[in-house]
């Protein structure tokens, strides 16, 4: 009893922390970086912002300069804001699933529904679950999360001409207070609105 009282707690696996996001994390927030790599995995694209999830279904990602742009859902529809643009096309939310990393997140369902997922070990510091998704519609191919202390850290997808993206977080903070009114999105006067969602 003493020994193994002594030993240290062994680290979640990528599957175990993936598990516990999902039922034990409803409102979550963070800082973001974003590289889009090519297929021979050189960067095209960097990008950064702030996020946060209300599950289920509602999120907001804004991305700061030089993407300008708003990603919203307040859990039925999605705005996407191109502030360079001056555009916002807006979607059903069900139209959009798997589109985003946003919309894996704050899924609602199990997300074992839809995917396949699989551990992959640990390396480092990160342990990495993959989750391969099982519906015809899905935009990415392949995704991998790192967990660090059984946190998110790393989201890498793959999409079907073999681009990744990845995404960084910091600063997460689970169960924070997020009031209702980030998921709304009103577009502003002026701009061009395409309504997707009919």
């Amino acid at each position: 009893m003493l020994v193994a009282a002594s030993q240290p707690a062994a680290a979640q696996s990528g599957t175990d922390s993936l598990k516990r996001f999902f039922s034990d994390v409803k409102t979550y927030m963070a800082r973001f970086d974003q590289v889009v790599l090519d297929e021979t995995l050189n960067i095209v694209e960097e990008s950064g912002g702030e996020m946060w999830i209300s599950r289920p279904g509602k999120f907001r990602w804004n991305y700061a300069p030089p993407v300008q742009q708003q990603i919203v859902s307040n859990g039925a529809k999605v705005w996407l804001y191109d502030l360079d643009l001056e555009q916002v096309t807006i979607r059903e939310l069900t139209e959009a699933v798997g589109r985003t990393p946003a919309i894996l997140l704050a899924g609602k369902d199990d997300i074992s529904n839809n995917h396949e997922i699989r551990d992959l070990g640990t390396q480092g510091t990160l342990s990495w679950v993959g989750l391969k998704p099982t519906y015809d519609e899905a935009h990415f191919a392949d995704i991998r999360i790192g967990f660090e202390n059984s946190a998110i850290k790393v989201m890498e997808m793959v999409d079907g001409l073999g681009q990744t993206t990845r995404i960084t977080l910091s600063g997460a903070v689970e169960n924070p207070s997020v009031g209702g009114d980030t998921f709304e999105f009103d577009p502003p006067a002026g701009v061009d609105v395409i309504n997707e969602g009919g």
